[in-house]
């Protein structure tokens, strides 16, 4: 049995003002979750969540998602051991968008390419707008096809 219960969205105030958690969810009954590192801030990746993920991360105090491309309910780190901690939790103003402060076990990486943040490569901007990328993470802190097994195919993008 859950002991976590969301609240009716009974008005703005109610959602923006009070202390009840009353989260919206999209037509798809998703959220968007970005997850930083609890230490020193950096953005690790910004998920989905529908409301058995959040349910559970708020339950177990570890990050679970759901995946729109497999359609399945994911607990961060099952596979690879590079669970999230969650440290603190956040919730917007409105209370459609969630953010989590976490803390990883193992390598501390939180992406399936091996980096440590999904958010591995700048884009240019302004007089740099329309140069390649920029990798900001030059070396992977794990293999990923050793702990996940074959790459994907790029067709299947």
């Amino acid at each position: 049995m859950s002991k976590i219960t969301f609240g009716a969205r009974n008005s703005v105030v109610q959602v923006e003002e009070g202390t009840e958690l009353a989260p919206k969810f999209d037509a798809q009954g998703l959220m968007p979750c970005v997850t930083t590192n609890a230490q020193n801030g950096d953005v690790l990746m910004v998920g989905w969540m529908n409301e058995e993920a959040l349910r559970l991360t708020l339950e177990t105090g570890e990050a679970h998602y759901f995946s729109r491309a497999r359609q399945v309910l994911w607990h961060k780190g099952a596979t690879s051991g590079l669970v999230q901690k969650v440290i603190e939790a956040r919730i917007d103003d409105d209370q459609d968008a969630i953010w989590l402060k976490v803390q990883v076990s193992g390598s501390g990486a939180s992406c399936h390419v091996g980096y440590q943040s999904c958010f591995y490569r700048a884009v240019p901007t302004g007089v740099d707008a329309g140069r390649p990328l920029e990798f900001r993470e030059h070396s992977k802190a794990f293999d990923p096809v050793a702990v996940y097994g074959d790459a994907p195919n790029p067709t299947q993008l």
